[in-house]
């Protein structure tokens, strides 16, 4: 494990693998940054792999008050950690973090991201489900009730109520609660409370760098459209969907397709 310090005197811990051109991984919501090893492991032939704790998970630290702007100053820090400049990549609310860093200027050479949950356009009934939510998971958290703020969120998610009461029973459930805290940070991150989750089409429309939008095709629709609509508002945007794949994308079919985008950065060409 390795640390660096975020501008606001954070510390942020992440994991090094292999060597090569950087790429950084983002994870989504009750990820550490042992989630990204597995592909980090498929990765490193080919490239330095930077897997970090976001702020308040894992080893990382948390200084109040939560921003989404000291979220992106913590990427900045491991960008900065991997020698200034990088590839990204990013899953879920992770992806969503990474398109603002990109969008606020950070050193991002090479964008890829793999199903943001944003709410799609037009979507009127889903943007109110997601504000009514987000301002839910606020009260349970403000109230200390962290085992159900898991179990709020993993509902929303789609977990059955078997599957939760198993996990409740199981020793990552402790886990889980420990992290509840940071449900609020991904959500902040995806904008529920204020927009639903609305994709940040001005922001996006301001990405530069060459983005590659990754969805799965055995994952759900709402989330294949956001994917299609993102790709298509990027200035450098390229879209691909992944057959057969769902939100829990496997690393080995993802490796090959970020290595092939990410080759290119390496080598100058767009």
């Amino acid at each position: 494990m390795h640390t660096v310090t975020s501008n606001d005197g954070t510390t942020i811990a992440y994991d090094r693998f292999g060597d090569g051109p950087p790429v950084v991984y983002v994870g989504g919501a009750f990820c550490d940054r042992s989630t990204g090893a597995p592909l980090a492991e498929l990765l490193a032939p080919r490239f330095t792999v930077y897997s970090y704790d976001r702020r308040g998970r894992g080893a990382s630290g948390d200084t109040a008050p939560y921003t989404v702007r000291r979220e992106v100053e913590d990427l900045e820090a491991v960008i900065a950690a991997a020698g200034g400049s990088a590839s990204v990549f990013g899953i879920s609310s992770g992806a969503a973090l990474a398109l603002e860093a990109a969008a606020q200027g950070a050193a991002v050479t090479r964008l890829a991201i793999y199903e943001a949950p944003f709410t799609p356009d037009g979507d009127h009934a889903q943007l109110r489900q997601a504000k009514e939510d987000g301002a839910r998971l606020t009260e349970l958290l403000s109230a200390g009730r962290r085992a159900d703020a898991v179990e709020f969120f993993m509902t929303g998610a789609g977990v059955s109520a078997e599957d939760i009461a198993q996990m409740r029973g199981a020793p990552m459930w402790s886990a889980l609660e420990q992290m509840a805290p940071t449900l609020a940070y991904d959500y902040a991150v995806m904008g529920i409370s204020s927009s639903g989750g609305a994709i940040p089409t001005e922001r996006v429309a301001g990405i530069a760098v060459p983005t590659l939008v990754l969805d799965g095709g055995a994952g759900l629709a709402w989330m294949q459209e956001a994917a299609e609509t993102v790709a298509k508002t990027l200035p450098h945007g390229r879209y691909r969907r992944l057959e057969g794949q769902t939100h829990e994308v496997d690393p080995e079919v993802l490796a090959p397709v970020l290595e092939e985008f990410f080759a290119a950065a390496a080598e100058g060409t767009r």
